[in-house]
């Protein structure tokens, strides 16, 4: 037997008969196969305890080649393949298509027991490499997964696999949980990869959402956990895991994470440096606490699930381990250590309030790095190249507030949201803009009513316009029908109808013919509740083919018949019970249960998908409606859209496949068949130039501009700020504008200038990030299921705008506007 990967080879690294490995199934994760030091170059990686710095051992300061020296090469006569194959893998070295044993297609495997494993690397590259596997074990801290050892490519580059198993896949927790995992160590691994401090973190090597059995890959951890070091670490080696946890906590803080799995079973100790394991449980800061953890290394507000994640919480995790390496046995949990003054060591530590069971009575993580005297290394920040951007986006606000005659300008900081002056009676009132991002005085936003029993609708005074043909419709009991399975118009008589109630329901599935049909065109009607109750909202979807309206309308439906407006003071109600059913059945259920849905004809004459009443705090209902034309109808400048000259909000929706000059969308542009377009969509292009104008060139009605498929870049560090969190559970100006300002300055950096044509043009206008699917269809599948995410953020802005959320001053008239 000469290969020495084969498993039954007596020097096999998995050769059980071994005896100088220690085997523990029960800690199988812990084993060592990576990045052990090489004792033939140097020592590992280690930091002074004066906390002057880093230092190799050698004088040598920040060492590019992981802590390990120079190596001085293999000597004469010596195999230099071998001598790969025999070294520990470098762990900054990539595993991905620039390694040795990269394949660059496919190929059958070199032996039965290897098989071939694909996957992205954290740069989203592509990567094919041989692979063998170990034993699965499952996790006991992940429930729904297994997990084993892989050894990659002819060199034996060991890893670790954690996959979705198949029986987990019904449980969109377990994938949701993976899919957060895998954006905190992407996270973490293109900030501080290429940084020796980011030795404190487990790093990423790979992973695959879409495969069938979904998983993640990690170099293997080095040193035992720290529970195996117990009472045998010195006070210099409790104070270097002291300050490289609280260095760890720095650096997972600063990208808005909290771990909070910081135990003496997660934490490795190699007598050097401090490993923290991988960010299975991170939440991103300012999320809603999840109970998770046990005492005394959770705190008792994260164990409890109160308030909001904090990186503090992870403080109290480190000092929760600085007690426990000092003293030798765990503490309760509950607040400081009942003995916590005799440990004199730990007077800094406890001074500062790191003991605090309030996170916020907890030092900043910067702050306790001065504290232990450990260099702080994120001194001098980071320059982000989307900062250009964002004091572009504050100037075209600025700009358009000029021109709509709003606020003056130059009276907002960049970055901040305007302060609120004192209101002048002789001034106009605030803009739109200036409303929905802070700037109007909250003293004079109206209270919203008390709850009330909702009246019975009454046919109005006055008429209202049919969003078909723009022409006012007169409620004429004459002229209401009802609609058969067969689409029959019926002649509705309510004159018979003695009983309130019976009449009421009736009218409430009845439909009313709008009059003003044309010789030779085509019939139409209006559901009856249109016309009886307050001012008609219009939503109108616009994009090209493909873009993906249908299922962001089918995903914005589906959350708010689970409830996802209530929350914000909102009730639904269907416009029409019988078309709202058939639009549930025929695309929200479909795409709930993992099908793609087929593409929106064109039609002759343009009719509106589905209809809401929503109400806040018992106020009259106010129907809302929502128009999904193809892509074809928008584009051309027909007489399908002769509606939109009357529309009175607007959902943009970009396509990335199509906007965004990224190279790790070419294979989906690809395998899609679209490609990137530098003069934007043509849909945005028609409809803009379609619909009224206000003073100073402005678009008159409100508008939403969507990155419709947002998870195909789910993984750059802007978009995984919004997209990995849910949406704020009330009205939020400031999140808002902070989520508008990232993605006008994400788009401006990616993108042509074309594609922000909407935002240019609206006087009221703000962008989100937002996937109605949360993955890409195989076939006529989504594999994973569909998962919406913030789909409703558009929809929010959009009746913030038109007075319909409560806690948001309403729109003003505007000019121009067909009503």
């Amino acid at each position: 037997m000469t290969d020495p990967n084969h498993p039954k080879h007596p020097n096999h690294p998995g050769d059980p008969g071994d005896p100088s490995r220690r085997v523990d199934r029960n800690r199988w994760e812990y084993e060592d196969y990576s990045d052990e030091p090489d004792q033939r170059t140097g020592p590992a990686l280690s930091y002074r305890p004066d906390g002057s710095g880093i230092d190799l051992g050698d004088g040598s300061g920040i060492d590019p080649d992981g802590g390990r020296g120079r190596d001085p090469g293999p000597g004469p006569g010596v195999d230099p393949d071998a001598d790969r194959r025999r070294r520990p893998a470098d762990p900054n070295r990539p595993i991905g298509p620039d390694h040795p044993d990269h394949l660059v297609r496919s190929s059958p495997p070199p032996h039965p027991y290897y098989r071939e494993l694909e996957f992205l690397n954290p740069r989203e590259e592509h990567s094919r490499f041989v692979v063998r596997y170990g034993e699965d074990h499952r996790p006991l801290d992940r429930p729904g997964f297994l997990g084993r050892r892989a050894f990659l490519g002819a060199g034996a580059v060991p890893v670790l696999q954690y996959r979705l198993t198949s029986s987990a896949h019904d449980d969109p927790q377990a994938y949701g949980l993976l899919e957060r995992e895998v954006a905190a160590s992407v996270a973490l691994e293109r900030r501080y990869g290429s940084e020796k401090f980011g030795a404190v973190l487990t790093r990423i090597v790979g992973f695959d959402l879409t495969a069938a059995e979904p998983f993640v890959l990690y170099r293997p951890p080095t040193g035992r956990p720290l529970s195996d070091w117990t009472g045998r670490l010195g006070a210099e080696a409790q104070e270097r895991i002291t300050g490289q946890l609280a260095m760890a906590v720095r650096l997972l803080g600063d990208l808005d994470l909290v771990h909070r799995a910081i135990t003496p079973e997660t934490v490795r100790w190699d007598g050097a440096r401090v490993r923290l394991r991988e960010p299975h449980a991170a939440l991103r800061a300012g999320e809603t606490r999840e109970p998770f953890g046990a005492a005394p290394w959770a705190s008792p507000e994260q164990r409890a699930g109160r308030g909001a994640a904090d990186p503090r919480d992870d403080l109290w995790s480190v000092a929760a381990l600085a007690y426990y390496l000092l003293s030798g046995r765990p503490d309760r949990g509950e607040g400081p250590p009942a003995d916590l003054a005799e440990y004199r060591r730990l007077a800094a530590l406890q001074h500062s309030g790191l003991f605090s069971p309030n996170a916020s009575e907890r030092p900043h993580p910067s702050e306790l790095l001065r504290l232990l005297h450990v260099p702080d290394p994120l001194t001098g920040g980071v320059v982000d190249p989307l900062d250009r951007w964002r004091a572009e986006y504050d100037g075209q606000i600025e700009r358009k507030r000029g021109l709509s005659g709003g606020a003056r300008p130059g009276s907002e900081h960049a970055g901040a949201p305007p302060k609120a002056p004192a209101r002048d009676p002789r001034l106009p009132r605030t803009s739109l803009i200036g409303r929905l991002f802070g700037g109007a005085d909250p003293s004079a936003r109206p209270t919203p009513p008390t709850a009330a029993a909702e009246p019975l609708p009454a046919p109005p005074a006055r008429s209202r316009m049919c969003p078909h043909c723009l022409l006012p419709v007169e409620f004429d009991e004459r002229l209401l029908v009802t609609i058969d399975t067969k689409g029959n118009r019926i002649p509705l008589d309510l004159g018979g109808e003695p009983s309130p109630g019976h009449r009421a329901d009736a009218l409430r599935k009845a439909y009313h013919l709008c009059p003003h049909t044309r010789d030779g065109g085509e019939g139409h009607e209006l559901p009856v509740p249109y016309l009886v109750n307050g001012e008609p909202l219009s939503i109108a979807l616009v994009g090209s083919s493909s873009v993906g309206k249908t299922h962001l309308l089918a995903a914005m439906l589906g959350e708010v018949e689970l409830g996802g407006l209530e929350p914000y003071g909102l009730k639904c109600l269907p416009l029409n019970p019988d078309a709202h059913r058939t639009y549930l059945r025929e695309r929200v259920q479909s795409l709930q249960q993992g099908r793609q849905l087929a593409r929106t004809g064109q039609q002759t004459f343009a009719r509106f998908a589905d209809g809401l009443l929503v109400s806040a705090a018992g106020a009259t209902p106010r129907p809302v409606v929502f128009f999904d034309l193809a892509g074809e109808d928008l584009a051309e400048d027909s007489e399908v859209g002769r509606f939109l000259m009357g529309v009175d909000a607007f959902i943009f929706v970009l396509d990335p496949l199509r906007a965004l000059r990224l190279p790790a969308l070419d294979p989906v542009r690809e395998q899609s068949g679209l490609r990137r377009r530098e003069l934007g969509d043509e849909a945005f292009a028609t409809v803009l130039n379609r619909i009224p104008r206000q003073r100073g060139g402005l678009v008159a009605a409100p508008a939403a501009l969507a990155v419709n498929k947002s998870d195909l870049v789910r993984f750059e560090p802007v978009v995984d700020r919004w997209l990995g969190r849910a949406l704020p559970s009330r009205h939020d100006p400031a999140a808002l504008r902070a989520e508008s300002r990232d993605t006008y300055a994400f788009l401006a950096h990616h993108a042509s200038a074309a594609w922000l044509k909407p935002f240019d043009d609206c006087a009221d206008c703000t962008l989100h990030f937002v996937a109605a699917t949360g993955g890409q269809a195989r076939g006529d599948r989504f594999p994973h299921g569909a998962r919406p995410r913030r789909v409703l953020a558009p929809l929010l802005s959009l009746f913030a705008m038109c007075g319909l959320l409560p806690g948001a001053e309403p729109v003003s008239p505007r000019e121009g506007n067909v009503r």
